[in-house]
């Protein structure tokens, strides 16, 4: 290579500053690889490179639930249903359930409950009134069958109604939830639905609020008591009559065992004159 290079007389000294240069740039190209192999991205040779931490995954969202669309559906509440509909409180408990954090916790009385119930009537109610007791059906809150036992302890609860004549109270006993309000005793009978941020509740009756119906609340009707079985009880000893039915049984006992008596001396008195009577043919 030098041969080719250099013929000139100073070619030897073109030679050795080609090869300085080339000396020089092979020096930097080791040490920019030197550096290079020392720190990578931050890293120091030799520790392990760390990698970013996982972003902790978002709760999935809330399934949305039709309100109206499940009532519908999931039990005879065609009534009830239609009592949110004309009073438009369906929507607020629909703007509740979805778009709250809070949720919302529903108790819907079944057909059959407004077919039983005769006073007080709900006919007579303004439309006001039609829209407050719907909204008496509702908690502004999620709650699981298993958050009523809490409940319990903390009532009366406020409902969607508000105010302290709107407020419901609750016991939690044997496993089952009672509710009351003045007018109505109930309980939940079963679970429609129960998952964040929707809790429907099955009631067998229509929850009365005093802040319609009053305070002045008639007494329940008791039911009417089973009939106790017929058992044949004796007389007491005390009693006269008691008294008088010894008498009467002990003069029948005696008189039979008068009567057993005479009968028996009668036939040994017939058989020992036959007995004699044959002794005396023989002789």
């Amino acid at each position: 290579m030098h041969s080719r290079i250099s013929r000139g007389p100073n070619g030897q000294f073109i030679i050795r500053i080609q090869e300085n240069v080339l000396l020089y740039c092979c020096q930097l190209v080791i040490t920019l690889l030197l550096a290079l192999s020392t720190s990578v991205n931050g890293q120091t040779i030799g520790s392990p490179i760390q990698s970013p931490a996982p972003a902790p995954a978002r709760a999935p969202a809330p399934q949305y639930t039709n309100l109206t669309e499940l009532l519908s559906v999931a039990g005879p509440f065609h009534t009830f249903l239609e009592y949110l509909v004309s009073t438009k409180v369906i929507d607020t408990f629909q703007e509740q359930a979805n778009n709250t954090e809070e949720g919302i916790t529903l108790f819907v009385p079944k057909d059959s409950a407004f077919f039983k119930l005769k006073k007080p009537s709900l006919s007579n109610l303004t439309v006001d009134q039609l829209k407050s007791l719907c909204l008496f059906h509702a908690l502004p809150h999620y709650y699981s069958l298993a958050d009523f036992k809490n409940l319990s302890e903390i009532s009366p609860v406020s409902t969607f109604a508000g105010g302290e004549l709107y407020s419901l109270n609750f016991t939690y006993v044997s496993e089952t939830v009672h509710l009351s309000s003045g007018w109505t005793n109930t309980k939940v009978s079963s679970a429609v639905l129960a998952t964040y941020p929707v809790g429907v509740y099955q009631v067998d009756k229509i929850l009365l609020p005093e802040a319609i119906f009053g305070t002045n609340i008639p007494p329940t009707q008791a039911s009417a008591p089973a009939p106790a079985p017929v058992v044949d009880i004796a007389p007491d000893a005390d009693s006269p009559d008691h008294g008088k039915n010894l008498a009467t049984s002990s003069q029948d006992s005696s008189s039979r065992s008068s009567s057993h008596r005479m009968m028996s001396w009668g036939m040994l008195n017939h058989l020992f004159l036959a007995i004699v009577g044959g002794f005396l043919m023989l002789l």
